[in-house]
């Protein structure tokens, strides 16, 4: 059996474009999600089979990855507005492109992360990030264009950093790093993508690797720019940003609740995030 794993309302998804990969694929199982969490659970339900195609954005692709075994191949073939993990696999953009290439079975093991239990495949943050993904979701979505675009959580970011006046003081303590104002933890990069530009905040983090983390100690406004340009372009002089590369385990405590994001999915308030390598977690199609 060979799985294609649909959530219709992502915002590059119709029924058109749902045929035609299909047709791509071949001879494949259509299973659509009803609910959130519940790709989750048909991942686990195929396991074990030929394949599992899933044809979303990144937030239903995170649903796949808590829900596969490590030996199932997996394509994520891009549906939604970023797409951030199909990108950073090396995919074509076009999902009927990306259906092409992943049913020709070519695999790559990678690893994943995890924060209090949830898996995550290319990026985690606790913080400034966070926050803006939550002003983000706050937009809503809609069936016919899903969740507002790059451009809007660009000035979500914008409006936030204006709010703290560019200023962020240390707010979290690192185990066994000290203090920081918030955190980012990378899975691979690029961490995301502004549009077509990749956003380079951990340029060592590699798929096959542990994980990177990057938490500046504390921003004031005239450091603000210099922070801006290395956490996009991944390179030039910044003091005090706590880095650490390939790590199997972060613990983070919080002095009160911060938010938490998992590829752009908000978890939640949370006083203290353990962050964890699984290395050779998942067998993904390329």
């Amino acid at each position: 059996m060979r799985l294609l794993i649909v959530n219709a309302y992502a915002s590059g998804v119709n029924g058109e474009r749902i045929a035609a990969v299909t047709a791509a694929l071949g001879d494949v199982e259509v299973r659509r999600t009803a609910h959130r969490g519940h790709a989750t659970s048909l991942a686990r339900e195929g396991r074990g089979a030929e394949a599992i195609y899933v044809l979303s954005g990144d937030g239903v692709f995170n649903e796949v990855l808590n829900g596969i075994d490590a030996e199932t191949p997996v394509g994520f073939l891009p549906g939604g507005g970023a797409n951030v993990l199909s990108r950073a696999l090396g995919l074509p953009r076009d999902p009927v492109q990306a259906a092409e290439r992943v049913v020709l079975g070519r695999t790559r093991r990678i690893s994943l992360g995890r924060v209090n239990g949830r898996r995550f495949g290319f990026a985690a943050g606790i913080g400034i990030d966070a926050e803006a993904v939550r002003r983000h979701d706050a937009r809503g979505r809609s069936a016919e264009r899903g969740r507002a675009g790059n451009a809007m959580f660009a000035w979500d970011m914008a409006r936030l950093l204006a709010e703290h006046r560019g200023r962020f003081e240390p707010a979290l303590e690192i185990k066994g790093r000290g203090r920081a104002a918030f955190a980012l933890v990378a899975n691979t990069d690029p961490y995301t993508y502004a549009g077509p530009v990749p956003i380079r905040v951990a340029p060592r983090a590699r798929f096959e690797l542990g994980l990177d983390l990057v938490a500046p100690r504390a921003v004031a406004p005239l450091a603000l720019p210099r922070l801006l340009g290395y956490l996009v372009l991944g390179r030039g002089q910044v003091r005090n940003v706590v880095y650490g590369h390939d790590l199997d385990r972060i613990e983070v405590i919080a002095d009160e609740p911060m938010p938490l994001q998992v590829d752009g999915e908000d978890l939640g308030d949370v006083t203290s995030a353990v962050f964890e390598a699984e290395r050779g977690a998942a067998l993904v199609l390329i």
